[in-house]
């Protein structure tokens, strides 16, 4: 097995049969052995009746279905778990991205990277609710996590198997997987890709899942730079709160014990304690963050699917 195509979807059922026609058709041309896990993700229209009719007419289809909407990460964790090839393709199922970039993609990887990102140079979305956020946020997540990608965004990527096997996802951090996968010290490229409008069923996303970005970035960053010594992230800020207010507590006890100068109407007084309590909290924080640590690692990890069936996994 050379490529696995890993296509997560919800309620796709017009765009499923032009989507594996065009994917074949790209396949086929390059002559590689190959196979497409449809995963999807608890749709409530035909779209597992079509793909079973998909699936019998072609074996290189394989079906995983989850019994709820459990969200794209949790789709594509499961298409990397399910997945034999020694590169994995993602995609989006709603026609947006072109099968036809693949074998570019393909040759990027063949160069030696060991992931290859999309970028939809010529994106085909409304400018003031998608296309300004995600500049936005890609401009913030390139500096926050020091890799430098135009296109978070874009669910059209190849990543060696190898790398994908050992990425952890879970929550909505599909759109982090470059961020996430650098912390192995892999290659990273990126390409320009095509972008065709939507032409059937309805967008996933709204301008809500821009705000649900920036919270996701904290918990990457905190997972790049501090997963292993959550001391440090919480530690620092303590000392320096402690610090401060030691100091302000040691100045105002100088003035009092020399200068006489009385201190029950210092509101800065008060400040110097909340200081010096809000720092020895922070510690604290830091010191349980790495007895949870610790636990995390050394325990089952918990999944975040659960399948109802699979179809086309005999073999």
């Amino acid at each position: 097995m050379n490529i696995s195509i890993v296509i997560p979807l919800l309620n796709e059922a017009p765009n499923l049969r032009p989507l594996h026609e065009e994917v074949t058709d790209v396949m086929t041309n390059t002559g590689l052995d190959y196979e497409i896990i449809f995963v999807d993700d608890g749709s409530d229209d035909e779209s597992l009746d079509i793909l079973k009719e998909i699936q019998a007419g072609d074996s290189h289809v394989k079906i995983v279905s989850f019994r709820r909407n459990f969200g794209q990460t949790a789709a594509l964790a499961a298409g990397f778990e399910y997945a034999q090839g020694d590169v994995f393709i993602t995609m989006d199922a709603d026609r947006q991205n072109d099968p036809r970039d693949i074998p570019e993609i393909l040759e990027k990887i063949d160069e030696g990277y060991d992931l290859v990102n999309g970028w939809r140079f010529d994106r085909q979305d409304d400018y003031l609710s998608r296309k300004l956020p995600s500049m936005i946020a890609n401009k913030l997540i390139s500096w926050t996590t020091d890799v430098k990608l135009h296109d978070y965004g874009c669910t059209l990527k190849a990543i060696r198997s190898e790398v994908a096997k050992h990425i952890m996802l879970y929550g909505e951090l599909h759109r982090f997987i470059p961020a996430i996968a650098s912390w192995m010290g892999v290659n990273i490229a990126e390409v320009r890709v095509n972008h065709r409008p939507r032409v059937e069923g309805d967008s996933k996303y709204g301008i809500s899942r821009t705000f649900r970005v920036f919270l996701d970035l904290i918990t990457v960053k905190f997972m790049l730079s501090y997963s292993g010594r959550p001391i440090h992230f919480f530690g620092i800020p303590g000392l320096l709160t402690s610090v401060i207010g030691f100091i302000i507590a040691f100045y105002l006890s100088v003035e009092r014990i020399f200068f006489g100068v009385a201190l029950s109407d210092r509101p800065i007084l008060l400040l110097a304690i909340l200081l010096i309590l809000i720092g020895v909290q922070f510690i604290v924080f830091g010191l349980l963050g790495e007895l949870q640590i610790r636990t995390y690692h050394e325990s089952q990890n918990k999944p975040i699917f659960v399948t109802k069936e699979l179809v086309g996994f005999e073999n």
